[in-house]
């Protein structure tokens, strides 16, 4: 039952997604100051937090495996990049674009693949990747080849690294914002019975393949934000730079901070890129992705965030007890 008192709503707002991101946000910003090198850290962050939550939407909310997340981002990328450096446009302007593109990519491919198995849709969405990447490779000049493109503009008025790591951490916080509400109202709880029970959705009516396509959509265009941000930051974008490696990066994000909660991946991304930072080699890198795998799924299955959140109901629950064996007392009284 929720407490209706002034100190209950508040300590209920206190406990948002978006509310807990912003301070932690804000404190981190504190800390950093203007150190660059930590600066160039924490705007990484944000961006691969964007393709963590597009995993946690497609993944961790409709049970859709996917590992082209790191594709949809390089739509995204190469959208804004070819619209803001071969036709003049502003990045503001080419944003819309750099999210509807691997939108709409993402609905036609999903709308044929999501009825398969887990197996067989990871490895179609593998499939999609690989044709993405040969037609980026092979766009000569228009996506820059195998070289990529340079000289992509940074965003206007934000081209100081304090500025632009505000920017995008508005950005993810925006995001869990909309992700919070989204899966908390009616088409939450559509797309939360689909994934528990299929045979139920269909007996409630609840149009399953239409569902899935728009999650799927949703994901990709968050993955689409990332690009954008990663194109406009670096100022130079390749088919290696946002490929399969950053799928599988963000996949393991999303599963090691808890992709079934709404900060979950966040964790994960920020975790995994504190371990980027102190671990340059990239075999010691895989090794290390390996083993915080391997350990978050022997003692928390359900990831960090998920762990977190298991302690805290089993605090929480016997001091409530306590508190109904109290106000039995009373009323004995």
């Amino acid at each position: 039952m929720r407490d209706p008192t002034f100190a209950g709503r508040v300590w209920r707002l206190l406990r948002h997604p978006a509310i807990i991101l912003t301070i932690a946000v804000a404190a981190a910003c504190v800390l950093i100051g203007g150190n660059l090198v930590w600066l160039n850290v924490s705007t990484l962050m944000a961006v691969f937090s964007l393709i963590a939550l597009s995993v946690g939407v497609t993944y961790g909310q409709a049970g859709i495996l996917s590992v082209a997340q790191g594709t949809f981002a390089a739509l995204g990328a190469y959208a804004t990049a070819i619209l803001t450096f071969h036709y003049g446009w502003s990045p503001f302007a080419a944003l819309p674009v750099a999210i509807l593109f691997p939108a709409l990519c993402a609905y036609s491919v999903a709308y044929q693949v999501v009825r398969l198995s887990p197996l067989a849709l990871a490895i179609a969405t593998l499939l999609f990747g690989k044709i993405v990447d040969v037609a980026l490779r092979a766009g000569g000049d228009f996506t820059g080849g195998y070289i990529g493109m340079s000289g992509i503009p940074p965003l206007d008025w934000f081209e100081a690294p304090e500025a632009f790591n505000i920017v995008a951490w508005l950005c993810v916080i925006i995001v869990v914002v909309l992700y919070s509400n989204a899966i908390s109202g009616a088409f939450g709880r559509a797309v939360q019975t689909i994934r528990h029970d299929t045979l139920r959705a269909s007996a409630d009516g609840i149009n399953i393949r239409r569902i899935q396509t728009q999650m799927f959509s949703l994901g990709a265009a968050i993955a689409g934000l990332a690009g954008w941000l990663y194109a406009h930051y670096t100022s130079f974008i390749s088919p290696d730079s946002l490929g399969l490696h950053v799928s599988i990066s963000a996949l393991l994000m999303a599963v090691v901070g808890g992709c079934r909660y709404v900060l979950g991946p966040i964790v994960g991304a920020v975790l995994l890129t504190l371990i980027v930072k102190y671990v340059p080699g990239q075999e010691v890198q895989g090794m290390f992705y390996g083993g915080a795998l391997t350990l978050v799924l022997l003692i928390a299955p359900a990831g960090i965030v998920g762990a977190l959140v298991s302690l805290s109901k089993l605090r929480v629950a016997p001091m409530s007890r306590m508190q109904k064996i109290r106000d039995v007392r009373d009323l004995a009284r």
